[in-house]
């Protein structure tokens, strides 16, 4: 009876070593995607910040007005004038859509009778 459990105490003492092995391979399995996710996150950023200064850049309101002024032939560009905005109230809603209110006193009477019980009923 001593060796039987002997033998099972190697096989599970072996088979834990066999999931530790494993396991610590599958963790720097993710340990290593995590690192290279993390890079292109960095990379991501990187070219993010990249592009809004770009777009910054070509967004500056001296560099537009001189190329509206430089193509003024070809696009037609007018400057804004306060003469060009509409006022509030020419401006078109849509018609609120007709929902009748009923009172719910009203509404009770209105489906009580009014000359009493009906078909001889006494109240």
């Amino acid at each position: 009876m001593r060796a039987f459990f002997y033998i099972l105490t190697a096989f599970c003492v072996i088979g834990l070593a066999f999931w530790a092995y494993r396991e610590n391979y599958l963790t720097q399995a993710v340990r290593d995607e995590t690192r290279q996710l993390q890079g292109n996150i960095g990379t991501a950023q990187a070219r993010l910040s990249v592009l809004r200064a770009e777009w910054a850049y070509l967004n500056r309101p001296e560099r537009l007005r001189e190329l509206a002024v430089i193509n003024f032939d070809r696009l037609g560009l007018m400057p804004l004038r306060a003469d060009q905005f509409g006022r509030i109230d020419e401006v078109a809603f849509p018609p609120e859509p007709f929902l009748p209110i009923t009172d719910p006193v009203d509404a009770s009477a209105a489906n009580a009778p009014e000359d009493g019980p009906e078909d001889g009923q006494v109240p």
